[in-house]
């Protein structure tokens, strides 16, 4: 077996027993990386230096014991670029951040920094998030490894990526409106959306932070695990961090899933979908049944204005927040012949064209004259979203829909006609506008051998019963074993 193939536990295994060393285990992803990333381009840093550093420094404490062995100790992982890291580039793949080297420590990459992770690199993205199929980034268009000539999903195409063709262990990610699961389930990986509030977004350049959430990309769920147990948790840094006792979620791994109740909601099953997403979901449901599961009919009755509220909300919240990006303080700087023609300058020349066009969507929403009309009615809608999970969950435990209408589609298919590129994440949008948590695991393949995925939903903080589920899922099939040919 290569070591680059291995999951965090096996890793973990191998490295405990001394069979391998934590320099053997980032060397051997780095040839990965130099055999393949040329062609798969999803890094936008790769940072082979402070990684060998990190592995030096943690061989020692290992032999000197002065840290305690974890689960991630050792292990290389990617971070997707709007999560900051202290003293490396974070670029949010844009021109306008091309030279921002972050002067601290996201929340989540610290608390893997406690745990003795080795930082293989920066994923490339849609630039500042935006977008469903990282070809808005402002450097480079990652690929699916599945099919070099399709798009691997977005925003967290690169971290979705880089697992996807064993390019590093497992990845952070970011997910606004299904960026975790939407590219976990078209390059066949495994993608978390926790609970909003369940992980801190202290460090992730927001986007839209109403939305906003970290979570892991990993090869299987015990991986995804294995990080939600370290990543999670209050941080009294992010005022939207919930204070709440982070549950043992690996305790739920292996249990039985008899007597659970999984909604299937009728307007997830649209015209339009995919006939080929569609027969491996519902066969994914059958496999739920056979392993004990009930399966309910649910209504979520507004999933139907869920894309108009997301792209009102969501474009609203990025006006406001990517107003900093002005040239005065850090990153991309455009003389102009004043301050307003700086501002100008710097702006026009650092920001992409979908960036641009969602931040005129939400100035205009939120402009005098018609707030009323677009964002405050955006908001009761979502509230009347959230409603329906609420409803639905009084009696079922878990809902399953699928990820993704589609499997991957060609680059360039949709870059042109942004209304279809916005109707990729149809299915996943919901979760965000709710605040619930999502997970997307391997569930088929289509006829030309690209990954679909399973989506399922959970109650606020109740990642247990997804991840049983998905789990339980899991070890019943063989779906998540297959892996592209590079």
């Amino acid at each position: 077996m290569k070591l680059y193939s291995l999951t965090i536990s096996e890793a973990r295994n191998l490295l405990d027993r001394k069979e391998i060393s934590v320099k053997d285990l980032v060397r051997s992803l780095y040839e990965r990386v130099d055999a393949v990333e040329e062609r798969v381009k999803a890094f936008v840093t790769i940072t082979r230096d402070e990684a060998f550093k990190m592995a030096e420094e943690v061989e020692k404490e290992i032999t000197e014991k002065t840290k305690v062995t974890g689960p991630l100790i050792g292990i290389p992982l990617a971070i997707k670029d709007n999560i900051c890291t202290k003293g490396i580039l974070t670029t949010c793949s844009s021109k306008i951040l091309s030279n921002f080297i972050s002067p601290y420590e996201s929340t989540a990459t610290s608390r893997l920094i406690e745990q003795g992770y080795v930082l293989i690199g920066k994923t490339n993205m849609d630039e500042f998030a935006m977008g469903s199929s990282t070809e808005n980034s402002g450097f480079q268009v990652t690929r699916n490894p599945w099919n070099l000539e399709r798009i691997p999903g977005g925003s967290s195409g690169g971290s979705a990526s880089a697992v996807a063709s064993d390019e590093c262990i497992a990845a952070l990610g970011s997910d606004t409106g299904g960026s975790i699961r939407q590219p976990a389930a078209l390059c066949g990986v495994v993608g978390l959306k926790p609970t909003y509030g369940r992980v801190s977004r202290y460090g992730l350049v927001a986007f839209a932070s109403s939305l906003d959430q970290i979570g892991p990309i990993t090869k299987n769920v015990r991986d995804a695990v294995i990080l939600m147990n370290i990543i999670s948790g209050h941080d009294p840094l992010d005022s939207t961090s919930a204070p709440l006792p982070v549950p043992d979620f690996t305790a739920v791994l292996g249990q039985e899933i008899k007597g659970i109740k999984i909604g299937v909601p009728k307007e997830y099953f649209i015209e339009g979908m995919d006939r080929e997403v569609e027969v491996s979901v519902k066969e994914a449901i059958k496999n739920l049944e056979s392993l004990g599961a009930i399966s309910v009919e649910v209504s979520l009755p507004h999933t139907g204005y869920a894309v108009a509220t997301y792209y009102v909300l969501a474009t609203s919240e990025a006006s406001s927040n990517l107003a900093r990006y002005d040239g005065m303080r850090y990153g991309l700087r455009v003389e102009g012949k004043d301050l307003v023609d700086t501002y100008m300058n710097t702006r026009a020349n650092g920001f992409g064209a979908e960036v641009k066009r969602r931040i005129m969507l939400g100035t205009y929403a939120l402009s005098s004259g018609y707030y009323e009309a677009y964002y405050r009615k955006a908001q009761q809608v979502r509230t009347l979203i959230k409603k329906d999970f609420e409803k639905a969950f009084q009696v079922v435990d878990v809902i399953v829909t699928p990820t993704s209408p589609t499997a991957a589609f060609k680059l360039g298919e949709k870059i042109a006609d942004p209304l279809q590129m916005y109707l990729s994440d149809i299915f996943t949008i919901s979760v965000n506008l709710a605040g619930v948590p999502g997970i997307s695991i391997p569930c088929g393949f289509t006829s030309n051998n690209l990954p679909i995925g399973l989506q399922l939903i959970g109650r606020h903080f109740d990642e247990e019963s997804i991840l049983k589920v998905a789990y339980a899922y899991e070890q019943a099939t063989e779906w998540h074993k297959r892996r592209p040919n590079l």
